[in-house]
């Protein structure tokens, strides 16, 4: 796959006509696989390459995508980060491995990396908290995404208001962080509570951990909405990617 610049050099040379130029520009952007059309420029345009969302995609899809953005890998290996899938079970990861055999799966996340992950752009980190214990699988997608991109990540698990000393102990390391993702579910009160003790950007996940009234998240994401705290973004329900993604644009500004 030739680079922007040799095309362009082909043309100014003579040796490819401007239609032709802009139609392999143009191709270069996407790989159409027939069940998927890949976005191979997506890297170049917002900073960070496709994810793939494992849910609803079978393991012979997630590795043809896979493959198809290993190759724009390989044509830019400088600048290119790891292959990033979430909501992958370990079943499906079980059935697709022998085709992508340096493909790592990270359990508690559901996630999977293809790639060397890279050396952190920055030294400033991304502190991500979670209210309990319970809240760790969202926590770890959003770790492992952070970590995928090029950003230090600092755990701080478990330390919901119900004990809220167990807060209070770790400051030091919330604060000191460029950027924080509070996890909770419940009633989701703890993003309110640290969005009033720092002052950096706090993003909001509510999760589905919770009895009945919690409503599989419904709970926490309205108090999140509604915190009286300044600061704070809520992303979806459970959507530990969103929030990294989000952080990971911050913490490399």
């Amino acid at each position: 796959m030739a680079t922007t610049t040799e095309i362009l050099q082909q043309v100014a040379a003579g040796q490819l006509s401007p239609t032709a130029a802009a139609q392999q520009l143009e191709a270069d952007k996407t790989a159409a696989l027939g069940f998927a059309n890949v976005d191979l420029d997506r890297q170049r345009r917002n900073g960070f390459p496709e994810v793939i969302y494992g849910a609803g995609k079978t393991a012979t899809q997630i590795v043809g995508i896979v493959k198809a953005l290993s190759q724009q890998s390989v044509s830019a290996p400088t600048s290119a980060l790891p292959i990033l899938t979430t909501r992958l079970s370990a079943d499906k990861f079980a059935a697709l491995q022998p085709a992508l055999p340096t493909a790592v799966y990270h359990a508690t996340a559901q996630c999977m990396t293809v790639g060397e992950r890279p050396a952190p752009k920055t030294q400033d980190y991304i502190a991500v908290v979670t209210a309990g214990t319970s809240d760790q699988p969202v926590a770890e997608e959003a770790a492992v995404t952070a970590e995928t991109f090029g950003n230090r990540v600092k755990r701080v698990y478990d330390v919901g208001v119900a004990g809220i000393h167990r807060l209070f102990a770790k400051l030091d390391v919330i604060r000191g962080a460029r950027v924080v993702i509070v996890i909770a579910g419940m009633e989701g009160a703890l993003a309110s509570v640290v969005g009033g003790l720092v002052d950096k950007p706090v993003i909001a996940v509510p999760t589905s951990i919770g009895y009945g009234t919690s409503f599989q998240g419904m709970t926490a994401l309205l108090t999140m909405l509604n915190s009286c705290a300044s600061g704070i973004t809520v992303v979806n329900i459970d959507n530990g990617f969103g929030a990294a993604y989000s952080a990971s644009m911050i913490n490399q500004m």
